[in-house]
């Protein structure tokens, strides 16, 4: 079994847990690559029990067959090893040494028994959705894509935006606010619910539209199938916009072109037998627990 190790920066109180997943890859004979930013970081600090090979981009998909990619970090990590695997059907395991993670939710605990469970094949795979964004100019070069959302933002002053929106060419409102979020199931428990949207099942096919601190009250969060195509004309006092892919940002003009539709593939996420979409809610949200005497 060969897996990629990815991680975007390391922390030194993550170190113990870091050696401990190498150490448990090489005890079930998992052959290890790892991105060479990460690896370059770890050299002189971790003790390779096993040799371990580099991991440069996603053309390393085409070349080599991967069972896996492990992340170290938070669901930004997972986030921005999906723009690795694309459209490749690799799995994502996210081991979480972050704080809150709706897509990492292996714990630092549950490294061993993690590796373990991976390399017996006792895991089943959750297709999580993704959306594209369609514009022109074209924006965001190879990566047109979100696991979690889009968003177009105000940016540089402080007056409202307008965001004219459209569900399959038609009319559907304007939104005054500072701006709007399009979530996928997955993106549902980001950005948008931070901003008052619902929580969707990962299986929903829907998109939630959420506006960020709209000027109009009676304007509220919506869900809508994925097989529409929402289209939207922006406007405003400042020159330009932000739109965002995930953690990626762009800048925008009101003469560009913008629309978001259904994704073209997954993005597949490793779920432990002893894991679920219902459990992890419950863990993060401290639903089903009584705190008022704590």
């Amino acid at each position: 079994m060969q897996v990629v190790v990815y991680s975007q920066y390391l922390k030194e109180g993550d170190l113990p847990y870091v050696q401990h997943l190498f150490d448990a890859l090489a005890e079930n004979g998992i052959v290890a690559f790892v991105n060479t930013s990460y690896l370059q970081e770890l050299n002189g600090k971790i003790q390779f029990k096993a040799n371990v090979g580099n991991f440069e981009s996603h053309l390393d998909f085409k070349v080599r067959h991967f069972d896996a990619i492990i992340t170290l970090g938070g669901d930004g990590t997972i986030l921005a090893a999906a723009t690795l695997v694309r459209d490749m059907a690799v799995p994502i395991l996210g081991i979480n040494l972050g704080r809150l993670g709706f897509l990492a939710t292996v714990g630092k605990e549950q490294i061993a028994l993690a590796v373990g469970q991976l390399s017996r094949g006792e895991y089943t795979i959750a297709d999580r959705q993704t959306l594209r964004l369609e514009s022109d100019p074209p924006l965001f070069g190879d990566l047109p894509f979100a696991l979690n959302d889009f968003t177009i933002l105000k940016r540089d002053t402080s007056s409202m935006i307008t965001i004219h929106t459209f569900v399959n060419g038609a009319y559907l409102n304007t939104y005054w606010a500072d701006g709007l979020v399009v979530a996928t199931p997955t993106g549902s428990t980001g950005y948008s619910l931070s901003c008052g949207g619902p929580i969707v099942f990962p299986d929903s096919n829907n998109f939630v539209l959420t506006p960020v601190a709209p000027h109009n009250l009676n304007v509220r969060p919506l869900v809508i199938a994925d097989s529409a195509t929402i289209s939207f004309e922006v406007v405003g006092r400042a020159e330009n916009f932000l739109c965002t892919l995930d953690s990626r940002h762009e800048i925008i003009i009101t003469d560009n072109k913008i629309a978001v539709r259904r994704g073209d593939f997954p993005i597949k996420i490793v779920q432990l037998l002893d894991d679920s979409f219902l459990d992890t809610m419950r863990k993060k949200l401290n639903w089903g627990v009584d705190l008022r005497n704590h």
